[in-house]
């Protein structure tokens, strides 16, 4: 395992005062793990989403959604994980963070089926990955080396069905419709040059 440890001394405190560091150490030898199992694979590149937990270098947190079609996110090996990032609002928090602190906290999560897995490990931000060419519409990709996988029980997610997929998400031959806000005056002059002359497609 992966000599990161996976329990601070702020989660034995509570581990201790609730009586479940033996139930804590136990989840640990039985449910953790620093490779992907041929499960966590098909887990992971079925979903559509993944929710991002980065912090700066003075440990302010952040969290944010990523979407995209199912197998927007590949396991390329063992202990590594691949995912772009699309055209979004160009505030660039959670890859700004790993560029400051790479300890990235990822969440997997299938409302339909009842599951979910996490995946702890370190981030790095490329412009200039080979994998670019095979995500249409990608501008950054994201490998994140896990240090802890795991799954999580599932007793409080609720149960939800997946309507439709974004029509803004990326897919070969494929144009997505420009976001509204884009049009919008308040953002049209700050707007980078490529953006600025798209026209409204709302529908």
């Amino acid at each position: 395992m992966e000599s990161t440890p996976l329990y601070h001394d702020g989660m034995r405190q509570l581990q201790d005062a609730r009586e479940t560091r033996p139930l804590a150490d136990r989840l640990q030898q039985v449910t953790v793990r620093s490779e992907f199992t041929d499960e966590d694979r098909a887990f992971i590149q079925a979903s559509a989403m993944v929710f991002v937990a980065t912090a700066d270098a003075q440990g302010q947190p952040d969290c944010s959604y990523k979407g995209g079609l199912p197998g927007f996110v590949r396991v390329l090996d063992e202990r590594t994980l691949a995912f772009p990032d699309y055209d979004g609002n160009g505030m660039y928090r959670s890859w700004g963070n790993v560029l400051v602190n790479p300890q990235v906290g990822l969440l997997f999560m299938d409302f339909e089926r009842a599951k979910r897995i996490r995946v702890n490990g370190r981030a790095q931000v490329a412009q200039d990955d080979p994998l670019l060419q095979e995500f249409p519409g990608a501008v950054l990709i994201i490998r994140v080396t896990a240090t802890h996988i795991f799954p999580n029980c599932p007793r409080y997610l609720h149960k939800m069905a997946l309507v439709e997929h974004s029509v803004y998400a990326p897919r070969p031959d494929y144009t997505p419709p420009v976001p509204a806000w884009k049009t919008f005056d308040a953002f049209r002059d700050s707007l980078p040059g490529r953006d600025r002359d798209q026209g409204d497609s709302r529908d």
